[in-house]
């Protein structure tokens, strides 16, 4: 499986293919020997040797014994120096942000989470997430200066090219601030800027329930509803990347208002502020329920769910509820782009069964039989974690490029054309 990305025009084929190798290397699970890179790119064994020497002069690839050879001498593979570098991840929650730092082969070192508000505006929440960054930094006696790059995710439409939001339904402030180059002028080093669900979608391919899947659709169930698209292996954003605001499509043109000004959104009957605004409704009403003994105003979704796993049936109700309202959006997206797995994520997926099962269920009453009977419902393998990951991973395929390349700028227009994605596919 392999990364490929825009590059810029003077590049000669041997530098694209180097480019081509090296994230086939980064994602294939048990590392690669050099005969299987010459067969995934159909070289020769004397190119491929020419583009590996290359990797290993700049320490970013490494020689090693195959840890999964059944028997006899292990072969030697080819596989990402976890030593070459040094990435931070940044996922701006409606209500936390988690910061993270990772090597280069994405392995998380260490990880904090803070509450947040993102309705606080971007001066403030930039500000804090540089400060939580900087913290983070110097717990391990590192600075800003040992990093080479920077993912970050937010929950809005991020508008790729021009490093923005735009119109964001939670994020009152954000519209068209410029987030990339206030935090790339900031740090001094590359800046990914992605969609959260996107983010969530990535890390999943990568590395948890999607791998090696071809199409995905990754739906993020937290304070909103959001999906991030993974279709023939790249990463769908549409026009503006507003593409997967699943969130915002109509199942009641007179239901409740939603933050973005419509009535009936999806997000607005099961979102995770709806769902608390139904726990306190529910406390409000007298009605038998675990939650009776908290104060209703401050009845939170995870007060909802914790009080289904104990068995209160209403408050079980409410998931089961929003999760057939999810499901008969999820079964909207099936039929329009026929994935092979579903990934449900974020914190209200947490939940488990309460809420898959009425997802699947409804999928299956509502889905076209030809694409219901080929795709798979699943929850997320990384949890919460799965934005991190993939807001690592964005940063690591700035950072190890231009190491590849050996460049030293830091600029947004050579971070951007790196960071385009422009195909995933399996050779």
């Amino acid at each position: 499986m392999s990364t490929f990305y825009w590059l810029p025009a003077d590049y000669n084929v041997k530098s694209f293919n180097k480019h081509a190798a090296l994230d086939l290397i980064r994602f294939s699970a048990t590392g690669l020997s050099r005969s299987d890179l010459a067969d995934q790119m159909g070289l020769t064994r004397a190119a491929v040797s020419l583009i590996v020497n290359d990797l290993l002069e700049s320490k970013i690839v490494l020689e090693a014994e195959s840890r999964s050879a059944p028997s006899g001498r292990p072969p030697v593979v080819l596989e990402i120096n976890p030593d070459r570098g040094l990435v931070a991840a940044i996922d701006m929650g409606a209500t936390h942000i988690s910061i993270a730092l990772a090597d280069f082969t994405a392995r998380i070192l260490q990880e904090v989470e803070f509450p947040f508000d993102i309705k606080s505006g971007p001066e403030i929440c930039l500000a804090q997430a540089n400060q939580q960054l900087l913290q983070l930094l110097e717990s391990q006696k590192l600075a800003i200066s040992d990093l080479c790059g920077v993912g970050v995710g937010v929950p809005g439409p991020v508008i790729t090219d021009a490093g923005m939001v735009v119109a964001p339904p939670i994020m009152p402030g954000w519209d068209r601030y410029p987030i990339l180059a206030t935090l790339e002028k900031m740090w001094g080093c590359p800046v990914t800027l992605n969609n959260d669900a996107e983010l969530g979608a990535l890390g999943e391919w990568a590395y948890g329930a999607g791998r090696g899947e071809k199409n995905i659709a990754y739906i993020k169930v937290g304070s909103g509803i959001g999906a991030g698209l993974i279709l023939n292996k790249q990463i769908y954003g549409g026009t503006t990347g507003a593409a997967g605001e699943i969130g915002h499509l109509t199942i009641d043109e007179n239901g409740p208002l939603c933050n973005c000004g419509n009535h009936g959104c999806l997000e607005a009957f099961a979102g995770g502020d709806a769902i608390a605004k139904q726990g306190q409704a529910l406390v409000k009403s007298g009605k038998r329920t675990i939650l009776s003994g908290l104060p209703h105003e401050k009845i939170t979704a995870h007060d909802v769910a914790e009080a289904a796993r104990r068995g209160d049936l209403h408050a079980q109700e409410i998931l089961r509820r929003s999760g057939t309202f999810i499901g008969i959006a999820i079964a909207g997206l099936i039929n329009l782009f026929n994935p092979s797995i579903v990934v449900i994520g974020g914190g209200v997926a947490q939940v488990g069964d309460i809420i898959t099962v009425p997802i699947r269920q409804a999928v299956r009453e509502r889905a076209m039989r030809a694409s219901e009977q080929s795709v798979r419902i699943v929850t997320g393998m990384l949890g919460r974690r799965s934005l991190l990951i993939g807001a690592t991973i964005q940063a690591i395929n700035v950072a190890i490029h231009i190491a590849a390349e050996n460049k030293n700028s830091t600029s947004k227009e050579t971070s951007m054309e790196i960071n385009n994605i422009v195909e995933i596919h399996q050779s």
